[in-house]
This record gives C-alpha cells, sequence and structure tokens, in this order.
C-alpha cells in the first residue's frame, strides 16, 4: 500500500509568469528560502512555489479550491454566517471585518460541494491569513455542516487544515468545537464514507487535536508544521531537548502519524485517485 503513496521524482518543467517591463517593486518578493528575488506572479503560476528553490507560500482559501478541484464544480455553503462574539471581546468584531475586507474571506475556512477529476465530494480549505486560521465557533459550525452534508449525501470529505489553533477571543466556546467536529466524523465514518485530511503550513493546537487527526487518510504537505503545543512550551514542560524537526510532516510520517507527503504538483492527482478508488470498492 505505501508504493501507491511514492512521489514521481521526475521535475517537471517550472511555470513562470512574463512579467511586465518596468513592474512595480511591490510586484516582487524576497523568497524566504534562497533569498532571491522573484516576480510574485511567477510564484502564483508555479502553484504558489518558489520558481527558485521550491519553498512553498501559503494558499488562500478560494486559491487552493480553484487549484484543486474542476471548473466550474465548486458551489459553496454557508458562505454568510453572522459575526460571533460571545465573549464581547474588545475589538473582536472589528478585527474581523477588517479581515473579511482583506482576504475576501467570511471566516477562515470555506466549505462546499464540488468534483476532482469528476469524482464528486465535500470540501473544506481552511486559510491561515484569517486570524492564523484559528478555530471559532463560526469555523466550527461551517466545519460540522459540511461534515453532515457529507454524510446525508454519502460523499467522501475532504479538509485541508491551516490553523494555529483554537481561537483565544472565544475561549471554551472555540474549544467546544472539537468534540464537535470530531463526534461528526464519528458517524461519516460509520456510515463507511471516505474522510481525506490534508494538513498544510502550519497545523497546530486544537485543529489537530480534533478533526485534522481523524482522517482515514492522512496526507501532508512537505515540512508542514504539524502539532499541539509549541516546541518551546513542550520543552519546558517536560524539561528534555526535543529532536530537531520533531513537528515537521517528515518526522510525523516516520512516526505513522502522516500517511504520506505529498507535494503541491502531485497533490490533486493523488486525492483524485484516492477518491476514484473509493468510489470502487
Amino acid at each position: 500500500m505505501l508504493a501507491l503513496f511514492q512521489l514521481n521524482k521526475a521535475k517537471r518543467p517550472v511555470k513562470q509568469a512574463t512579467a511586465v517591463k518596468e513592474a512595480p517593486l511591490d510586484a516582487y518578493t524576497s523568497c524566504k528560502n534562497c533569498g532571491q528575488l522573484t516576480y510574485i506572479e511567477s510564484i502564483k503560476a508555479n502553484d504558489y512555489l518558489c520558481p527558485n528553490c521550491g519553498e512553498q507560500y501559503p494558499m488562500g482559501a478560494y486559491e487552493r479550491i480553484a487549484w484543486l478541484t474542476d471548473s466550474g464544480t465548486f458551489k459553496e455553503t454557508n458562505k454568510k454566517m453572522p459575526v460571533y462574539n460571545p465573549l464581547n471581546f474588545p475589538g473582536y468584531e472589528e478585527k474581523l471585518a477588517g479581515l473579511r475586507e482583506t482576504t475576501g474571506n467570511d471566516e477562515a475556512v470555506v466549505t462546499g460541494v464540488a468534483q476532482i477529476r469528476g469524482n464528486e465530494c465535500v470540501i473544506a480549505v481552511m486559510d491561515s491569513r484569517f486570524l492564523m486560521g484559528s478555530m471559532g465557533s463560526i469555523v466550527g459550525e461551517k466545519i460540522a455542516q459540511a461534515i453532515i452534508l457529507a454524510t446525508k449525501k454519502e460523499l467522501p470529505l475532504i479538509i485541508f487544515s491551516a490553523s494555529g489553533g483554537a481561537r483565544m477571543q472565544e475561549g471554551i466556546h472555540s474549544l467546544m468545537q472539537m468534540a464537535k467536529t470530531s463526534s461528526l466524523l464519528k458517524k461519516h465514518h460509520e456510515a463507511g464514507l471516505l474522510y481525506i485530511s490534508v494538513l498544510t503550513n502550519p497545523t497546530m493546537g486544537g485543529v489537530t487535536a480534533s478533526f485534522a487527526s481523524l482522517g482515514d487518510i492522512i496526507l501532508a504537505e512537505p515540512n508542514a508544521l504539524i502539532g499541539f503545543a509549541g516546541a518551546r512550551v513542550i520543552e519546558q514542560t517536560i524539561r528534555q531537548q526535543l529532536p530537531e524537526g520533531f513537528q515537521r510532516a517528515e518526522f510525523q510520517q516516520e512516526c505513522g502519524f502522516v500517511d504520506a507527503i505529498v507535494t503541491r504538483p502531485e497533490m490533486r492527482k493523488k486525492i483524485a485517485k484516492l477518491l476514484a478508488w473509493h468510489e470502487e470498492v
């Protein structure tokens, strides 16, 4: 079975966007890994990877959905949900309004029904640009409704996690989403349906401790940070030096927590194969 997940080592040609002469300076960025000054549109055209060294850049939820799903098949669900501020946290509503304006998202997750190479599925994609993808009550509810829809329609479920964990502005209301989503995933599993969890950078805290870790198949992007508490917190708690890179996807795969590490150029094909295999069973 493991052989099915081996990555294709062959190098593919890098897609380059044509830069306009005398483009403004803000059209370029210095790669955080190789330091090369790179045209931003070239990164976007290359699956949000640096065309020089392959460094991964964050993908917005709608960008990832467009990149993953068949054109024109995505139908969003639960797009307009009310702002929820259960603790009357000062400035929280204003912060959410600002993020909605800058990211184009209503919340830190986008959900809906789509097809991937003709295979219908329910998909939820988290966006780290929106309060670091933190899981508040609305995020938890949108994911819960996506699981319910997948169970009702007897469809596979795919969740792309990108989160710093529970949302501190909502306290215990945020933590309750862990139990809610986990219990609904159990019903989806008991119905004999497939759940593919994809861990991107970062997947931390209460998201890791709930739905992100419950996939029938767990995939991860290369070098994704995956864990519950941060490394410094753990070291201070147990008073031991931790192995280097112990919370990275490669280490997690060695320990059996992740089934396969899949690069972005291979992700769509891998997920489509998994969906097709499950349909045949």
